[in-house]
């Protein structure tokens, strides 16, 4: 039995930088400045950007994450954190005051011979609950919809848990990026997934999509 949408996936607007910040933030230990989603917005004819949207709010999803391990180090890191936090998005309410919360986003470079997906990431009160695995189905669906044939990311060699989400859509190692994360120098395999537009493909793809759809529900689209 289906479970009820939750989640809105639309594009993403520069009033949306603040909350897309926030959820970078959490997700990657270094960040992009702001100026660089403005200019991808305004700027970069090749980027393609999702954000997901709550339209149900429970109140399981607003418990607080759980803290981030104590020391010198750790304390250091979220002073840092704090200050650009502070500086950036001060202005944001809670998250459970906003009218509209954003829990993911995707970013995709739309390239001649292929759609190269540069960032992925969840918030993490929202974590587990299906909405990296929406953001994949969703930057598919507009490599897709471009035509493009061939869709390609980097992910950490070590996390285990997007590596088997992408393998399950069919994404394939073909390489390997020597020290490419900056922030522990951690290598990065680079995984691409060819033939989107065949019907084997777009079988498959429809079946994992429905699969999600019945675990997570349905996500609208709003283009």
């Amino acid at each position: 039995m289906r479970i009820a949408t939750r989640y809105l996936v639309r594009p993403m607007r520069l009033d949306d930088i603040p909350q897309v910040m926030e959820i970078e933030r959490e997700a990657f230990p270094t960040m992009w400045p702001p100026t660089a989603y403005k200019r991808e917005l305004q700027q970069n004819r090749l980027a393609q950007y999702l954000v997901v949207t709550e339209l149900q709010r429970t109140g399981d999803e607003d418990e607080e994450p759980e803290p981030r391990e104590a020391g010198p180090i750790g304390r250091f890191l979220d002073e840092i954190r704090q200050i650009f936090q502070n500086a950036e998005s001060a202005h944001l309410p809670p998250p459970d005051q906003r009218p509209e919360l954003l829990v993911g986003f995707v970013g995709v470079w739309m390239m001649p011979d292929e759609a190269h997906i540069v960032t992925i990431a969840t918030r993490d009160t929202h974590r587990r609950n299906g909405i990296g695995e929406m953001l994949l189905i969703s930057a598919i669906e507009m490599a897709q919809e471009r035509g493009q044939e061939l869709v390609t990311l980097e992910v950490r060699v070590s996390n285990d848990a997007a590596i088997r989400m992408y393998e399950k859509y069919g994404f394939n190692e073909v390489g390997r990026r020597k020290r490419y994360y900056s922030d522990n120098h951690e290598d990065a395999y680079i995984l691409t997934v060819d033939g989107v537009l065949t019907q084997r493909f777009r079988q498959r793809f429809e079946a994992l999509r429905e699969a999600h759809a019945q675990r997570h529900g349905d996500f609208g689209l709003d283009a």
